[in-house]
């Protein structure tokens, strides 16, 4: 397993790219800004402390904020409410687990891109629809430029083809190719302020070999983590009328993240406590 991200190895999680990303009307200062933290690579403790952090920052300060992320190692997180014995198959067991703060089933984080956004309770950041579907239909329309057809769940297709593994339970606002889930994000307020994470699937894992990822309907890669994580940003702060201002880690947030991994992520009581 990976080794835990101490506060000497916190200089990985500063200094992102400077790229601003802004709608056409950049320059309108009543538009909503939101932090674009650097894109980083951690272990499943580590990246559920800091989007933890970065909810406690959006419910305490007001800060938007907005991460894309993958995982140093292959790793099973379950949902909040979801039974340890969820990841006790036999091609899951072997591999490290957390379990995540937010609802839903297992998910097999291997060949993927997880974003994650934190939003105060401001009314710049209410939506006219749930942020899930719009945040996924940002996946669409980039899928959609390279040539990949996909759509979103809606209400009355619900499936649940498993009983442990989140991607194939389809419940409305997943984004779907051929049927095949791709894209889940799931769910978690504070005190008003709303902490939102999902996967989107780029390849196949041999740890889950039923479910397919991008890659595999295109027949090629059609992008890595990083620039498929420019190109959502991009599209953000168009479709969303909003300034992407790259940003780091506060001393606060950093100082945090430790707390947070013992109190929860990396406390095998509290992972194990259903």
């Amino acid at each position: 397993m990976a080794a835990p991200l101490s506060m000497v190895d916190s200089n990985r999680l500063r200094f992102g790219s400077q790229r601003r990303f802004t709608s056409a009307d950049a320059y309108n200062s009543h538009m909503p800004h939101i932090r674009l933290l650097p894109f980083a690579d951690a272990d499943g403790a580590t990246n559920m402390a800091l989007d933890e952090a970065m909810l406690e920052t959006a419910c305490d300060h007001g800060i938007a904020s907005m991460r894309f992320y993958t995982w140093s190692e292959p790793t099973v997180t379950l949902g909040y409410f979801q039974p340890s014995e969820g990841r006790e198959r036999p091609n899951l067991a072997g591999l490290p687990w957390v379990r995540r703060s937010t609802g839903g089933a297992a998910i097999v984080h291997h060949h993927e891109l997880t974003y994650s956004l934190a939003l105060p309770s401001g009314v710049e950041w209410k939506s006219p629809e749930p942020w899930i579907c719009r945040f996924h239909r940002l996946v669409r329309a980039v899928l959609a430029e390279r040539g990949v057809q996909s759509r979103l769940v809606i209400c009355g297709e619900e499936q649940k083809l498993g009983d442990v593994v989140c991607f194939l339970h389809h419940t409305p606002g997943d984004l779907a190719i051929d049927g095949a889930k791709v894209a889940g994000s799931a769910q978690r307020k504070l005190r008003g302020a709303l902490l939102q994470h999902g996967s989107l699937l780029l390849r196949r894992s041999e740890f889950a070999p039923e479910l397919p990822g991008i890659a595999d309907f295109a027949g090629v890669d059609l992008f890595t983590p990083q620039e498929l994580a420019d190109e959502l940003t991009a599209r953000f702060a168009v479709e969303c009328g909003v300034s992407v201002d790259p940003g780091d880690w506060t001393d606060h947030e950093l100082a945090r993240v430790p707390e947070i991994k013992r109190e929860k992520y990396a406390n095998p009581e509290w992972n194990g406590r259903r």
